[in-house]
């Protein structure tokens, strides 16, 4: 009931738990697509990027910010059509979940192996963001 709440779709305060939760899946059944779209970079976690609620999800919000990457952030914990489904959309089983362009790019893992070798740094370039980390070695070279 809490997610119909936070969704804005409270209204049916009466109905029983049974139709609450076929109306919720029915009306609330996300668009991987449009999601994924939204923004140049889109993060699946676990919480929100203020108050992360699992490590993981606390290491991809670090590196976005070491970067200076402006996302969306979706919370999975707080609807559980969001956490399976863009397991099922990506076919990746583990949250935290990164789309750079509408596309999958990996979990915390993948996300931290590209930091460390540049590889993210190429990618947000690809789509018109410039690192503040790279900002930052241009800065560093012209002293």
């Amino acid at each position: 009931m809490n997610s119909l709440i936070r969704s804005g779709v409270g209204c049916i305060l009466s109905a029983s738990k049974q139709n609450v939760r076929l109306l919720s899946k029915t009306v609330t059944k996300p668009d991987f697509n449009k999601l994924v779209k939204n923004n140049k970079v889109v993060v699946f976690m676990k919480g929100v990027p203020e108050e992360p609620r699992c490590g993981f999800s606390n290491a991809v919000v670090q590196i976005l910010k070491m970067h200076g990457v402006e996302y969306d952030a979706h919370n999975v914990l707080e609807n559980e059509d969001v956490r399976n489904g863009i397991k099922e959309y990506s076919n990746w089983p583990t949250i935290p979940q990164i789309f750079i362009n509408g596309e999958f790019v990996g979990g915390c893992d993948i996300l931290m192996q590209m930091h460390k070798n540049g590889d993210l740094v190429e990618e947000l370039k690809k789509v018109g963001i410039e690192s503040e980390l790279l900002k930052l070695e241009k800065e560093n070279e012209k002293k």
